[in-house]
């Protein structure tokens, strides 16, 4: 079975992210391009609903699977109760029409209930194997977004402490230069655009 495109796009960025390079002095922490893995994720968001919508469809053919058998098993048993009707009215000797149309029933109805008890498997099967695939997909993408979204925070806690210690250099070259100025008289610049940037 050719593979979908939920399991395309999921290759896509593990490889995506086995081509990342790593960062500077770690050989587990890597440089991602932001917008080209958001790109990804989008299109993996929009598939995902068509993918397990293709797949709860898969699980909804059991009602069908067993219609069609119940349809079967009921027109085998009319076809039955005819025969047994016809053998009755036309037979001479009535006891042996009714033992045949009883055996002929008994018959008919285990045909039926075999017809029913292999469907019911069957479908059975097919929606084990609808979940298992469908659970293996989002088992796959967790593992995806918790690996970004902690690759994602590594790399904004370096920038900020990096945007800290230069600020810290900046204040410590200033109070050198004018002992006489109050320190808290100094703008806070990392202070404004992480405010900043969570009024966005």
């Amino acid at each position: 079975m050719a593979s979908s495109r939920i399991e395309q796009i999921i290759e896509e960025i593990e490889e995506y992210i086995d081509s990342c390079k790593f960062q500077p002095l770690s050989s587990t922490k890597i440089v991602v391009n932001k917008e080209e893995l958001e790109e990804l994720l989008r299109e993996l968001r929009m598939k995902t609903p068509d993918e397990i919508k293709r797949y709860q469809k898969i699980i909804s053919n059991k009602d069908a699977i067993l219609e069609d058998a119940q349809s079967k098993a009921d027109a085998i048993i009319a076809e039955a109760n005819a025969q047994a009707q016809k053998i009755v009215s036309e037979s001479e000797v009535m006891r042996i029409a009714v033992d045949q149309s009883k055996q002929l029933l008994d018959e008919t109805n285990a045909q039926a209930q075999d017809i029913m008890d292999r469907a019911t498997e069957d479908s059975n099967n097919i929606r084990m194997s609808a979940i298992r695939y469908t659970d293996d997909m989002l088992e796959n993408l967790e593992k995806i977004m918790s690996h970004t979204i902690e690759a994602a925070g590594t790399k904004y806690s370096n920038f900020i402490n990096s945007i800290q210690s230069c600020y810290d250099i900046v204040s410590k070259n200033r109070s050198e230069l004018s002992p006489s100025v109050d320190p808290s008289s100094y703008t806070q610049p990392v202070a404004e655009d992480s405010d900043a940037s969570e009024a966005e």
